[in-house]
C-alpha cells in the first residue's frame, strides 16, 4: 500500500516591509563604510537575503537607495528631538534636553556622521535633490525658533540669537567629536567615545549653549 506523500511545507516569503528594511539597513552598513562611490548594490544585496533584482524593485537604483538612506538617518534624528515634547518643558530644561538628545544621537548613530561627511564631499548633491530631507530637517530649526522665543518670554533667554547658529554650535560639537574620533585619539590620545570622557563632554556642552542662551 502506498502511502500518500507528504505536503511539501509552503515556502515562506519576506514579507515587502520587512525586505525594504533589510535592504535598508544593509544599504546603510555598506554606504557608511565604502561612501557612495565605493559602495556596490551587489555588495549590499549580498549582506541581505534578497537579490540585486529587488534592490531596484524597491527603490529603482543605486543613487535612489542612497538618497533613501540619508532620508531616513536625518529623520531619525528629527524624530528624537520630535520625542521631546519641548513645549511641555521650562525653556532651559527644554535647551538641556534638545542638546543632550542630539549628542546622544550622533554618539549612537556614527553611521550618520560618515554618510554626512560623503555627501559633503559630493556638496550635498543628493540633499538637493531631496525636498524630504529639506522639509524633515526645517522642522529642528522651527523647533528652535520656538523654543528660544519661549525662553525671550519668560527672561530665561537673552533676545536677538539666530537659530540657525544655534543649531550648528550643538550639531558641529556632538558631529566633530565622532567624526573626528580617530584622529583624536591618534594625536592626543584620548578616546571620545570613552564614557568618562563623553559623560563630561556632554555636560561641556550643555553648559556651553545654556550660558550662550542665557541674559
Amino acid at each position: 500500500m502506498e502511502t500518500p506523500s507528504a505536503t511539501p511545507a509552503p515556502r515562506r516569503t519576506r514579507a515587502p516591509e520587512a525586505t525594504r528594511r533589510a535592504i535598508l539597513d544593509a544599504a546603510r552598513a555598506e554606504f557608511a563604510a565604502k561612501g557612495y562611490a565605493g559602495g556596490r548594490v551587489d555588495d549590499i544585496a549580498a549582506r541581505t537575503a534578497t537579490s540585486k533584482r529587488m534592490i531596484y524593485y524597491y527603490f529603482g537604483g543605486k543613487e535612489q537607495l542612497y538618497a533613501a538612506v540619508l532620508e531616513e538617518m536625518y529623520g531619525g534624528m528629527r524624530d528624537a528631538e520630535a520625542a521631546l515634547a519641548l513645549d511641555s518643558l521650562p525653556p532651559p530644561e527644554a535647551m538641556r534636553r534638545l542638546v543632550e538628545v542630539t549628542f546622544d544621537h550622533h554618539a549612537a548613530h556614527p553611521e550618520f556622521v560618515r554618510l554626512v561627511s560623503v555627501e559633503n564631499i559630493h556638496e550635498a548633491s543628493n540633499v538637493k535633490q531631496s525636498p524630504d530631507i529639506r522639509a524633515r530637517n526645517a522642522t529642528v530649526i522651527g523647533r528652535m525658533s520656538a523654543l528660544l522665543k519661549r525662553g525671550e518670554a519668560s527672561g530665561d533667554f537673552r533676545r536677538g540669537i539666530d537659530p540657525i547658529d544655534l543649531h550648528m554650535l550643538v550639531s558641529s560639537f556632538c558631529f566633530y567629536r565622532i567624526s573626528n574620533r580617530h584622529t583624536l585619539g591618534a594625536i592626543f590620545g584620548r578616546d571620545t567615545m570613552d564614557p568618562a570622557t563623553a559623560a563630561r563632554q556632554r555636560e561641556m556642552i550643555v553648559t556651553a549653549v545654556l550660558r550662550y542662551v542665557s541674559p
